[in-house]
């Protein structure tokens, strides 16, 4: 008796939380015959609910899924899918031409997704992705771009789109990644929050031993990159001939650069400087994720670094790729 009284309040409690059923009609219009299409549920996983051939350049689907989750429909050799939020409205997908006619908001996404397939540099694609988010703070479409959208992002658009008085924040979608990359976005308002500030001093050893402190490099008279990595970080051994190329371009107008390391043991450090090309003053306590780097700077993942200027001051963090070089070109021209 105590357990089937137990089992009802767990299905009373249970009951606010289940998601209301809308039905869901699709037809389209599809040029290649015999061609499989594939209705599909979108979101950290993919998954497949239904799939149909075309018949005489037609096809459709119908049945029940959650309101407002966003379903997609493919065909058989594209890498194109039309989306839309199963917000009851019937769809007519055109897959030749990748329309829909539908709801004004999935017309509207339709439209959003094209702009963002005619993008051809990542600037470009940024620049949509940001004007998607902005335009669109009262509904869901920015949940059906959040992914891709943090492919091209920067730190402070992240930051500016994190919000939970924005109506997507609480689709299903962002619900799996929110608590992980609220996490995230503390920390990188925390490093935000560094710039126009003095750096902080700290010692560590160099890889003969011999203490230094980072106040011997920084705020000397000379742009200093302070660059947090480890031998055996993928992303910052990947960011690294990006590195060597800038100060082999900058250091002689005045750009030097302390690489504080996350390594634990001597040998995979040294070895990495070797094979890396890094030919600037490196640091470590060898302690990995206690180094005093990350205790001090409240480095919690890397690649990450600081561009410190010749009186200093921190003006800008994390830089990569392009944005270093894009940097380094306003502060010392080509």
């Amino acid at each position: 008796m105590k357990k089937m009284l137990a089992l009802a309040v767990l299905l009373v409690a249970a009951m606010p939380m289940m998601a209301q059923k809308v039905k869901y009609s699709v037809k389209g219009t599809s040029p290649e015959d015999g061609v499989k299409v594939y209705l599909m549920q979108d979101g950290l996983h993919r998954v497949c609910l239904d799939s149909t051939e075309v018949k005489n350049g037609q096809f459709a689907f119908q049945g029940e899924q959650d309101k407002e989750v966003l379903l997609s429909v493919s065909r058989q050799g594209s890498d194109w899918s039309v989306m839309f939020f199963n917000d009851g409205t019937p769809v007519v997908i055109d897959l030749e031409k990748n329309t829909l006619k539908g709801s004004a908001l999935n017309e509207k996404m339709t439209a959003y997704d094209l702009e963002t397939a005619a993008a051809k540099t990542k600037d470009e694609a940024r620049a949509v992705y940001r004007k998607i988010f902005k335009e669109n703070r009262d509904n869901i479409i920015p949940a059906a771009f959040f992914m891709g959208f943090l492919n091209f992002a920067e730190v402070e658009d992240v930051i500016e789109v994190f919000d939970d008085s924005y109506a997507y924040m609480s689709h299903p979608i962002i619900a799996p990644v929110k608590q992980q990359l609220g996490t995230q976005i503390a920390m990188m308002k925390a490093k935000q929050a560094m710039i126009g500030q003095q750096f902080t001093d700290l010692e560590e050893p160099d890889v003969d031993g011999n203490l230094h402190k980072l106040s011997e490099y920084v705020g000397k008279g000379r742009w200093v990159l302070v660059d947090f990595w480890a031998s055996w970080c993928g992303p910052c051994r990947a960011e690294m001939p990006n590195v060597v190329a800038n100060y082999e371009k900058y250091h002689e107008k005045g750009f030097d650069i302390v690489g504080l390391s996350f390594d634990q043991k001597k040998e995979p450090w040294v070895k990495a400087i070797a094979d890396l090309h890094m030919p600037w003053i490196h640091l470590s306590d060898l302690k990995g994720w206690n180094t005093v780097a990350s205790s001090v700077y409240n480095i919690r993942s890397i690649p990450a670094s600081l561009l410190v200027d010749p009186t200093g001051k921190i003006v800008a963090v994390d830089l990569r790729g392009e944005q270093l070089g894009n940097k380094l070109k306003e502060v010392f021209g080509e």
